[in-house]
């Protein structure tokens, strides 16, 4: 409960010798001026009369020349502490390229024109500016409302003094750091439980009263804030306020009942910011402005758990959309990650997106290239696992950006494959053979161009590469036949694979057929310069070709049954079933092609002419001869 009264122009006198400060003395001229009375010159009087101008303003009676006044009030202090576009220094400007190289968009802004990248800086700078302006306006808004009536003029003074000098609170560091010139960090969030329990001890301090601690505090905590107490340290004190006393409690951690709230793009922002404000997620949509930018871009989904009295008000997670897609997700864990009770919750929601194992991914990867940047950058050693996963050796490094991740290339031009190659292939170097006459009897591994006979020779091979890591041969096993092609296109539909037209002509002409019985094969997916051409290949050139490495053609019925299989084919990947070609509606010979796109899965076609040219990097998937069929 709040103490009325207290020595507070005393207070404020002794820590910032208040009473000769320039704004004192011409609040006491105004105030002659205004009411034609002397104002007494002891320094309680002149302090007190400089902390009244203020209550002048918000008790105007008039609410028209209150909000002229308070607007007033506001404009004063927006330009003289908030950030303005050209103080920002260029450190912060790198770290967002670094934001853009740890999410994988550092080639869409390297391909940007200097003019395309001042009008991004610009609406960033905007964006940042006005949500500073938000943050500070609040104090103002605040400290003029019934709410803040719990305190004295005296402390609001001490409380907005401390505030204009402190950015926003880091939950890593759990403290408020200082604000410096040119920072685009937020002034300090309102914790209004928390901005309460400091107000009342301050009181209880100047009063003489011992502070009694009403929750259970550890007593290496208990004398943290005594500390901080005594020397009137309001950073310090509500940064504990804000850790001890939670807005969202210990015990009501573990509570997962609640709702999802979806927030429309482009609808009012003001009920996303507000329902995230003060409740210690560190979301920067707590920013009106950047809640509004965000709502421009796309929906947003928060969860909010109940709180005691069963009311859903505790945001837990938000979802961002961008474009229709998922921009990112974030919990109130440690660096905004997922708190431990919250991963059912947000697995159940994110099924309701046709994107989420894309996200998922996307978000793995990125952090995973980051954490292998940051060992290479300190000179840690890479795992077998980062290798595998620098090298691409299991699946294709997926980013947020539209342009491959620069750094892969980056990363990777300061390893030696050679040396890295035995720990991704589990073996000495010494087992590895570089080319067809390295074969030995205890040989694990070879990386080389591929030769006839490859395949028996090398059958219980896990590792089989042109070059490393580019050319990796992957060998499959598929199980095929036993379904009509009716039956195997209502399989894809009930799957939601998209099929195109061409491939549907495929599938209902009579040169396509299915085994009556199921029958398992091989299948071997290289790409076309793995077979050895140096020259764009025509199709019958790459059909010869592998024959003589003992590969053959693969039945049709492979492009639908390789379909319902790939399912996790990742985004942008594409390859071609190398089978006999089938005529379309016009009679041009096709091939099965098996895509992934922003759209989904794809069952589709290619031309595939005796004489058509195919590049160097275009996938194919071959079926393995059998070894009672080689020559």
């Amino acid at each position: 409960m709040s103490i009325e009264g207290g020595p507070g122009p005393d207070f404020l006198k002794q820590k910032y010798d208040l009473h000769n400060s320039p704004e004192v003395e011409k609040a006491a001229r105004r105030s002659e001026i205004r009411t034609g009375e002397k104002i007494p010159q002891d320094t309680d009087s002149q302090i007190q009369n400089y902390l009244d101008r203020f209550k002048e303003v918000t008790e105007r009676r008039n609410p028209e020349e209150r909000d002229r006044l308070l607007s007033a009030l506001k404009n004063i202090l927006m330009d003289k502490f908030v950030t303005k576009y050209e103080e920002i220094p260029d450190s912060y400007w790198q770290f967002q390229e670094k934001v853009l190289r740890e999410r994988g968009q550092a080639g869409d802004w390297s391909n940007a024109t200097d003019e395309q990248k001042e009008v991004v800086k610009k609406e960033t700078a905007d964006a940042l500016i006005s949500d500073q302006e938000a943050s500070l306006e609040q104090w103002v808004d605040y400290f003029s409302s019934e709410d803040s009536n719990y305190m004295p003029d005296y402390l609001k003074y001490w409380v907005f003094r401390s505030v204009i000098n402190l950015a926003e609170y880091d939950k890593d560091k759990k403290e408020f750091s200082k604000r410096s010139r040119g920072t685009v960090k937020e002034f300090p969030d309102i914790n209004q439980e928390a901005l309460a329990y400091v107000s009342d001890a301050m009181q209880e301090k100047l009063a003489g009263k011992p502070h009694e601690f009403e929750y259970d505090i550890q007593p290496d905590e208990q004398q943290k804030f005594q500390q901080n107490l005594a020397h009137e340290n309001f950073a310090k004190l509500y940064g504990w306020a804000m850790e001890l006393i939670n807005p969202i409690p210990e015990h009501l951690l573990p509570v997962t009942e609640g709702k999802w709230v979806k927030f429309e793009q482009g609808s009012d922002y003001k009920p996303l910011s507000q329902s995230i404000r003060g409740r210690g997620t560190g979301w920067c949509t707590a920013g009106e402005n950047t809640a509004k930018k965000q709502l421009e871009g796309g929906d947003f989904y928060v969860y909010y758990s109940n709180d005691d009295e069963k009311n859903p008000v505790m945001p837990r997670i938000a979802i961002r959309m961008e474009e229709g897609k998922i921009a990112e997700v974030r919990g109130i864990a440690y660096k905004q990650n997922l708190d431990p009770y919250m991963n059912d919750v947000l697995m159940g929601k994110l099924e309701e997106f046709p994107d989420k194992n894309q996200y998922l991914k996307k978000d793995h990867d990125m952090q995973m290239l980051t954490e292998i940047e940051s060992k290479i950058k300190t000179g840690d050693e890479l795992t077998k696992d980062d290798l595998i996963f620098l090298y691409e050796v299991d699946s294709k490094i997926e980013g947020f950006g539209y342009q491959r991740d620069p750094r892969i290339e980056e990363l990777r031009g300061k390893r030696d494959p050679k040396v890295d190659a035995p720990i991704v292939f589990e073996c000495s170097p010494e087992e590895i053979a570089w080319s067809q006459t390295e074969i030995r009897n205890d040989t694990k591994a070879y990386v080389g161009p591929l030769f006839p006979g490859i395949f028996t020779k090398l059958s219980n091979f896990e590792h089989i590469y042109t070059s490393f890591p580019e050319g990796k041969i992957r060998q499959s096993e598929l199980e095929i036949g036993g379904k009509t092609a009716a039956e195997l296109e209502n399989e894809l539909k009930e799957k939601k694979i998209n099929i195109n037209s061409y491939a549907k002509d495929m599938l209902h002409s009579p040169d396509f057929t299915t085994l009556a019985n199921s029958e398992q094969i091989d299948l071997v997916r290289l790409k076309v310069r793995d077979l050895g051409f140096t020259q764009n290949p025509t199709t019958d050139q790459i059909y010869a070709r592998a024959e003589e490495l003992g590969l053959e053609l693969c039945p049709a019925e492979v492009g639908p049954y390789q379909r319902l299989k790939d399912e996790d084919q990742p985004l942008g990947d594409y390859y071609s079933i190398a089978m006999k070609q089938i005529t379309d509606r016009y009679g041009y010979p096709r091939v099965f092609d098996l895509y992934c796109i922003e759209g989904g899965l794809w069952l589709a076609d290619s031309w595939a002419r005796p004489a058509d040219k195919w590049g160097p990097v275009r996938g194919l998937m071959f079926r393995l001869r059998k070894v009672s069929q080689e020559p």
